[in-house]
């Protein structure tokens, strides 16, 4: 039940019910009324703006037609208060019952209260992470990988059919720079002096062990074979052992795709899918032979002074035509994204997000610019940017690691700190702003540490069933009809507890819906602040306590809103990927 929707459908029914609204009814949009929590819980449980955005089509004031509003709205039943403020926004206060009602309401959904079909079934994939199968994942990949997985998360949650894919980028030069690599240590582990590693090349410890695991199955035999004989068995040994240490990375920070898709697949058979994917472009007319104009800066490596095959991209929105063919006959690196995304188009995705660095910016306009082209515009494309994230110990910024050579790896931080800190914490900033990440603070055991304030708060609500059953020893609290008991909830401190509760469903939509999953980690955390604040009522206030063992009914009622709490905590937490435990020690 969304209490939002609710009184969305109200207002609009009493909308319906006034004079001026039914003359001119063919001129009033509804769609723009919106009902949210008012930013001053003093003035009401619900607001409104009808007044605001409907008053000039229907030729009058704003005040004048939010007291109009006000009076149609008096006659509901679960209406105890209608008030105007400021130029004609409307303020509504709802009755115990209703709260109660919408308490009984969620008890009875449990844990699934607060899922959505805004969704509606509609086919997404989210694509993130993506990082180059060359190394270690790093900490700025982690941002990406928890910001795609729950988002993934909280759209299928949502009512999306939801796809997680990584883009596994094993073609092109750092695949070759990878291979170079891996040879190296393969000699050093045969005893040969190897000296520094050559500028260039990749530095990293972690590529030791798959040098002797080849030296280990081919003794001296790839070091007697020629570059283009033992490259191609290089290059996949080293690609599989780089994937399979990402797989353990991901796995480590509790984050799983459905989808790997190796963009190699695209170059077999003389990369016919990306010959075909080209040539459905050229049939509707996205490709033309032609010459780019040197751009301004520094020129970009794929800029050639040729006639040359061209995506018409400027005319689906990109700053430039993007080229699909080098000189040497070979494609480019577009060309391959041109295939991958008609890859995904073919498997009938209606939405399509990337989750990609900061770094990636100058990609935002080229990919939206490929969705409407091979998509007819039939596909919604959306890019996200994850900025930078900072480490610091104790406010110090932490140094490189000497695993990777010259960053720190995402294991690292996991290990120390733990994935729930990790993942929370890089969900508890907007993915575009930068965050600093530091290892001291998400350790604390405070309301300064949003994961452990968060998850303190559902051991919490774990530990009043434990209360409960020392108090009451033959109650069976698995059994107990939690929903029918919400009738004698009634305190205001455990009604707006109840407020608080019923904004989760309207958290889910927006948060969905505008692809912000840090949404609902800021929510949670208010959540979570609701419930301990109330939770300290009680040590000051005896007769506010959860359980009583003097009042068995009310307890049982009591123990329905913890209920109720721990539910959308338990939720909200997994969406985010995160624990949540039933004690805390």
């Amino acid at each position: 039940m969304n209490l939002f929707t609710d009184f969305e459908n109200r207002i609009k029914n009493a909308l319906e019910t006034i004079d001026l609204v039914k003359e001119k009814r063919s001129e009033v949009d509804f769609d723009r009324l919106t009902v949210e929590p008012p930013r001053d819980q003093s003035h009401g449980d619900v607001a409104t703006n009808a007044a605001m955005v409907l008053a000039k089509p229907l030729g009058t004031s704003p005040r004048a037609l939010a007291d109009v509003i006000a009076g149609a709205l008096k006659s509901d039943p679960d209406i105890t208060e209608v008030s105007v403020a400021g130029p004609g926004f409307i303020n509504i206060r709802l009755s115990k019952g209703y709260w109660q009602r919408l308490l009984s309401a969620m008890l009875q959904q449990g844990t699934g209260y607060g899922r959505s079909q805004v969704g509606a079934g509609r086919k997404a994939n989210v694509e993130y992470v993506s990082a180059n199968p060359t190394g270690p994942m790093h900490v700025g990949h982690c941002r990406g990988a928890v910001v795609g997985d729950a988002l993934a998360n909280l759209m299928g949650f949502a009512g999306y059919e939801v796809t997680k894919e990584y883009y596994i980028n094993d073609a092109g030069s750092q695949i070759d720079v990878l291979a170079r690599s891996v040879f190296l240590r393969y000699r050093e582990a045969l005893g040969e002096d190897v000296g520094a590693i050559p500028s260039g090349l990749y530095p990293g410890d972690y590529l030791v062990p798959v040098g002797q695991a080849l030296a280990e199955e081919y003794g001296t035999r790839l070091h007697n074979m020629p570059d283009e004989d033992w490259m191609p068995i290089v290059k996949e040994k080293a690609i599989d052992a780089m994937m399979a240490m990402i797989r353990e990375d991901l796995e480590a920070l509790n984050v799983h795709h459905d989808v790997f898709f190796s963009e190699r697949t695209l170059h077999v058979n003389g990369a016919q899918r990306i010959r075909t994917a080209i040539n459905d472009l050229t049939f509707k007319g996205h490709v033309y032979r032609g010459t780019l104009p040197p751009p301004k800066g520094q020129l970009p490596e794929d800029w050639e002074d040729r006639e040359q095959t061209l995506f018409r991209s400027t005319e689906v929105g990109d700053d430039i035509d993007r080229p699909l063919i080098k000189s040497d006959g070979s494609y480019t690196y577009f060309a391959a994204d041109v295939a991958y995304f008609k890859d995904k188009y073919d498997r009938g995705y209606d939405e399509m997000i990337y989750v990609l660095g900061a770094d990636h910016g100058g990609y935002v306009k080229r990919l939206e610019a490929l969705a409407r082209a091979v998509s007819e515009g039939k596909v919604k494309l959306t890019v996200l940017l994850c900025q930078l994230v900072k480490l610091y110990r104790n406010g110090e910024p932490v140094k490189m690691s000497k695993r990777s050579g010259d960053f720190i790896t995402l294991r690292e931080v996991v290990d120390e700190v733990g994935s729930d800190s990790v993942r929370f914490m890089m969900l508890y900033r907007k993915s575009s702003e930068p965050l600093d990440f530091d290892f001291a603070k998400v350790t604390e055991q405070s309301k300064d540490n949003p994961v452990f304030y968060v998850q303190y708060a559902h051991a919490r609500c774990m530990s009043v069933f434990r209360q409960a059953r020392e108090a009451f020893p033959d109650m069976d609290t698995d059994s107990l009809d939690l929903a029918g008991a919400a009738s004698l909830i009634e305190d205001p401190a455990e009604l707006q507890l109840v407020g608080k509760l019923a904004e989760f469903p309207r958290i889910i939509e927006a948060a969905a819906l505008a692809q912000e999953p840090h949404r609902l980690a800021f929510y949670i955390y208010d959540l979570a602040s609701f419930f301990h604040a109330h939770w300290n009522k009680g040590k000051e206030q005896p007769e506010l306590r959860f359980i009583n063992d003097k009042n068995r009914e009310l307890s049982v009622a009591r123990l329905g809103l913890v209920r109720a709490v721990a539910s959308v905590l338990q939720s909200g937490l997994a969406i985010t990927g995160t624990a949540a435990p039933e004690e805390m020690r």
